[in-house]
């Protein structure tokens, strides 16, 4: 599966900020490819803001569509005013691996369960307008034996395909390659074969 993340390196954040009523959102977003990232983003938000009012949070540790390693909480706002509406928008924006804490300064106006829940979503929708984004490929590990006279005309071949090698062991009878597959591409060697002239096997089914 290939899908787009937000291009921020680890442990960094993008922030924005919104006004509603003199309300002030300051929306922060992460790119969380785990849950670590995500609770370490709300920790700085919580830390860099001690006196807000409330620090709501959505994320995705995972790819678009994730059932498992997702969450949302509307820190303190009326159940449903928040986090649902934020991950509503990460959620629709297509995107994967993406933390996102909107933190808010109360202003002295409510707003109403419809005017909390449009700010949280305008907030996190602001702060994704301008997000640098990259693609991830997720693959599958693929083990290839060949013989020593192979391994650079096999290299050459993985890289004109984007497939990285993640590691070489050298035998007595040849190399093993591991390489990361695309699990959204059919593994066909015969390419690879045929300039080899066979001489290439595959030794495990991928992992």
């Amino acid at each position: 599966m290939r899908f787009a993340v937000p291009d921020i390196p680890a442990g960094q954040w993008r922030e924005s900020e919104l006004e509603v009523e003199k309300s002030r959102f300051i929306a922060w977003l992460c790119h969380a490819p785990d849950t670590a990232a995500f609770d370490a983003l709300l920790a700085e938000a919580r830390h860099a803001h001690p006196n807000a009012s409330h620090h709501c949070s959505a994320f995705i540790a995972g790819p678009p569509g994730e059932q498992a390693a997702i969450g949302f909480s509307d820190g303190g706002e009326p159940g449903g005013t928040a986090g649902r509406p934020m991950f509503q928008v990460l959620a629709g924006a297509g995107l994967g691996q993406v933390g996102c804490v909107v933190t808010r300064y109360f202003g002295g106006t409510k707003l109403g369960t419809g005017g909390l829940a449009r700010a949280y979503a305008q907030a996190v929708a602001q702060a994704l307008e301008d997000l640098p984004r990259r693609e991830v490929i997720e693959r599958t590990s693929l083990q290839l034996k060949l013989d020593f006279a192979g391994e650079a005309e096999a290299r050459s071949w993985l890289a004109e395909r984007g497939i990285p090698v993640e590691r070489a062991d050298y035998g007595a009878d040849g190399v093993l390659l591991t390489v990361g597959w695309p699990r959204d591409t059919d593994v066909d060697l015969t390419p690879l074969e045929a300039r080899l002239r066979g001489r290439v096997d595959i030794v495990n089914p991928g992992t």
